[in-house]
């Protein structure tokens, strides 16, 4: 899901760039450093599940696990995904400097709508929780690609049957996401309660 260098038109981009920027500035203030090392743990994750891709045009298809990056930080979400996206840019050359901005919000700003829509779920039931989760991952994964497609149908509008596919390909990733999601959010309540932000 890493747009490329020299893909997207220098308004998209620089929209982007602001953007992250604003939300990376709230996200480092709604950080509890108390648990810095969650954050540190799930932007580990983060970065690995989006290691493995399959390139599709100026997109790619993977794991992202942004759903429950979101879940489990809400707006510490950006930061820790700023940090994986650059840490891959400057590595692996995926996505690049440029549309580091724009890839921050369309894997960012989704991770931390569905912290706010589905937190509320967790630690209700087993069954709300794996439900939570499942939505959490599925629904981030789908607002990220409509995020993608956006970007790439304002910087031209030929790119329209790009974005389409770019969002017909990823609805296998969404299911997967979302099963991954809920499975590890029920085995983290289980087995490490205190990484979960239950809201009773």
């Amino acid at each position: 899901m890493h747009i490329s260098e020299g893909v997207l038109s220098g308004p998209v981009l620089a929209s982007g760039a602001v953007l992250a920027l604003a939300g990376t500035a709230i996200g480092l203030k709604k950080i509890d450093y108390d648990h810095i090392v969650h954050v540190s743990i799930l932007a580990s994750a983060f970065f690995v599940a989006s290691l493995i891709h399959v390139n599709i045009g100026p997109s790619s298809v993977h794991l992202i696990l942004n759903g429950i990056v979101g879940l489990l930080l809400g707006f510490a979400a950006i930061p820790a995904i700023l940090t994986a996206l650059l840490l891959q840019s400057v590595l692996f050359q995926y996505g690049g400097l440029t549309a580091l901005g724009v890839n921050v919000v369309v894997m960012a700003f989704p991770a931390v709508l569905v912290h706010y829509l589905f937190r509320p779920l967790l630690g209700k039931s087993p069954t709300l929780t794996f439900v939570g989760g499942f939505l959490a991952g599925m629904v981030s994964i789908m607002l990220s690609s409509l995020l993608l497609g956006l970007a790439l149908w304002f910087t031209d509008k030929n790119f329209f049957e790009t974005s389409l596919t770019i969002i017909i390909a990823h609805i296998p990733v969404m299911i997967i996401e979302g099963i991954v999601t809920g499975f590890c959010v029920s085995f983290l309540l289980k087995v490490y309660p205190e990484i979960i932000p239950v809201k009773k």
